[in-house]
């Protein structure tokens, strides 16, 4: 039996080699994202096309074409369970939002850099991106250096509760990916944030 084989992406698929009827198959399932998005994908085998696009959505792949059939949460356990007990854990996203034209979080962000914490202290080896971002108000240059500095401040107080430098990476994009698309000069708050991927 070959080990299973974990993939990520849009979904997360198992694959598990299994011995069925005397040959050699593979089992593709596509679990549900943690965010309930909708997501799918497409196996390929011999020319044929098989989709999954709902959660458990499954295909066995032997030595004849693919087939599609529906799992369950309990086969996905019962087949899966050691290696989805053993991968890592999924990046966790946070935003934090920010006091117009400042570098000072606001009260309810305070609150949720609490949660980052939390979540930090509960992986092994940390690995966080900190993206800082503006409003619409002001031009490229002020808005930049706004950017980088909401990114710092937040990468300062990680570094401050014990993360180590080297495993938080700081950057600024300004105002070019508002999460609220407004005309320039638009003071929107929850442009004025910065993103947080902890993986």
């Amino acid at each position: 039996m070959r080990p299973a084989r974990l993939g990520f992406g849009f979904a997360l698929l198992l694959a598990l080699a299994a011995l069925v009827a005397g040959c050699t198959s593979e089992r593709v399932v596509l679990l549900p994202e943690q965010d309930g998005h909708p997501t799918a994908v497409v196996v390929k085998q011999h020319g044929r096309e098989v989709v999954l696009d709902r959660p458990y959505a499954a295909a066995e792949l032997t030595a004849a074409d693919p087939w599609a059939y529906r799992a369950t949460p309990a086969e996905v356990e019962s087949t899966f369970g050691a290696a989805l007990a053993a991968q890592p854990e999924r990046a966790a996203h946070f935003i934090l939002y920010f006091v117009e034209g400042t570098d000072e979080l606001t009260d309810d962000s305070k609150k949720t850099l609490e949660t980052v914490f939390a979540d930090l202290a509960k992986r092994p080896v940390p690995d966080v991106l900190v993206v800082g971002h503006t409003d619409a108000v002001g031009n490229d240059q002020l808005n930049d250096a706004l950017a980088r500095k909401r990114a710092d401040t937040v990468r300062a107080a990680l570094i401050q509760r014990g993360i180590p430098g080297e495993d938080v990476v700081a950057i600024g994009r300004g105002k070019r990916e508002l999460l609220v698309p407004t005309p320039d000069g638009v003071a929107e708050p929850r442009n004025r944030r910065v993103e947080i991927v902890v993986r």
